[in-house]
């Protein structure tokens, strides 16, 4: 569910307000890839640290755990909210680093095919024709290769017929 931006700083301390302003949009695009580093793993830690003390105060809730103040607590809403906001961050920050991630492997496909076709050309100016003569490619296209296996010199048909009259023979012999 989106939150405004009201909601996220109601929900947040000043320090982590500020964490998650840079996971917006405009400031997320403007930091470096150590930055956005650092940021996803103090924003991860903030995010289990609010995790834990939301379980906490469920617990407390349902009488399970002991309290952490003097009364045990009465509602975790500002804790859900706090949670929720904090993945919302972490969520926006793996997919920048995945957009970038996916983004240097494009650059870095075709900095491979322009080198590939640099070598190509080059070796064609040389008059190299292709590859030396002891290599495993084709120099004159593919030829046959004979079969190692016996040629078979019956017919199939001539073969089925006499599997089928031993058959009949053998038939004879055990109903005697």
């Amino acid at each position: 569910m989106a939150m405004t931006r009201k909601e996220e700083e109601r929900a947040l301390s000043a320090d982590e307000r500020e964490l998650v302003e840079k996971s917006h949009h405009p400031a997320l695009q403007e930091l470096s890839d150590q930055e956005l580093a650092d940021l996803v793993k103090l924003v991860r830690e903030r995010r289990d640290k609010a995790k834990t003390n939301a379980n906490q105060r469920r617990r407390e809730m349902r009488g399970k755990g002991a309290p952490k103040g003097a009364t045990p607590s009465k509602s975790d809403v500002g804790s859900k909210a706090k949670l929720a906001v904090l993945a919302m961050a972490v969520r926006r920050l793996n997919s920048e680093v995945e957009r970038r991630r996916r983004l240097m492997a494009a650059v870095s496909q075709v900095e491979a095919a322009r080198k590939a076709l640099d070598m190509k050309q080059a070796s064609e100016e040389k008059g190299g024709g292709g590859a030396p003569f002891n290599s495993r490619t084709a120099h004159r296209g593919m030829r046959n290769v004979a079969s190692s296996k016996r040629q078979n010199l019956m017919r199939p048909m001539e073969l089925g017929r006499q599997r089928k009259a031993a058959a009949v023979a053998q038939a004879k012999r055990d109903a005697r």
